[in-house]
């Protein structure tokens, strides 16, 4: 069980830094590479949440409760969770946009949005490894393919909110810390709830589907060209394929 507790913890720590790494990376980029890389990224991550959803998420959970209807109830339950996040998040507005003489209220609700959801990342991550060491990988490596443009969003507007590059990067990395903490309640909840490590799957197929449907298509649909519709149609196949690359060689 220890070594369970161990890739939890480094599973969180891995999406932390990683997360870290990658705005770093970006940042430092001009403005017309980073919006290209961001854009594949973003498509990319869409396939990647989708893919562990249907893939490895939803299968796991329903072979380990039999397909008992709790299943989709917490599937939905997920779906209505993040619904409700990004609507705290999103009603917390500055009602002074135009002014930079202050720190805007939407950049401190960016940092306390994102680091619930950075919490709640790092309980599914531990439950994820619970079930079984692959398919903690797979989830591992779907939140960091959708956290790294996230990061890129809330680092623009920890700026926008007047936040120097050095604290908004510093926050960023607060956050993103926050995910070990989520880790580390997961695996102290499984140690008394036994269940917490079938139900945590479903719920998070659900924020999964959600974040990929009603956050990230979306803004891909915005886009009208043609070559850059297909590429982006190829990148979330892209995203899928490798979590389906996850299944067949992480047995």
């Amino acid at each position: 069980m220890r070594i369970i507790y161990f890739y939890a913890v480094a599973g969180a720590v891995a999406v932390s830094l990683f997360s870290l790494i990658g705005i770093i990376t970006l940042a430092l980029q001009k403005e017309k590479a980073r919006k290209k890389i961001t854009l594949f990224l973003v498509s990319l991550s869409a396939g990647t949440l989708l893919g562990e959803s249907f893939i490895h998420l939803m299968p796991e959970a329903v072979d380990k409760t039999g397909a008992d209807m709790s299943v989709w109830f917490w599937l939905l339950g997920g779906i209505m969770m993040f619904f409700v996040l990004e609507k705290i998040i999103f009603w917390h507005h500055c009602h002074n946009p135009e002014s930079h003489k202050h720190i805007h209220p939407i950049g401190k609700m960016t940092i306390i949005g994102d680091g619930l959801h950075n919490f709640i990342d790092g309980l599914i991550v531990a439950g994820a490894f619970l079930a079984n060491i692959p398919l903690g990988i797979a989830t591992v490596i779907t939140v960091i393919a959708h956290e790294i443009p996230q990061k890129i969003s809330d680092f623009s507007i920890l700026l926008y909110a007047g936040y120097s590059k050095a604290k908004a990067l510093l926050f960023n990395f607060i956050s993103a810390l926050i995910a070990i903490v989520g880790a580390a309640a997961g695996l102290a909840i499984n140690a008394r709830i036994e269940s917490f490590s079938v139900y945590i799957l479903p719920f998070a197929a659900g924020g999964f589907i959600y974040i990929a449907t009603a956050d990230i298509i979306p803004e891909l649909r915005k886009e009208t060209n043609f070559k850059k519709s297909i590429k982006q149609l190829l990148n979330i196949l892209l995203g899928i394929g490798v979590m389906l690359s996850l299944k067949i060689f992480l047995k």
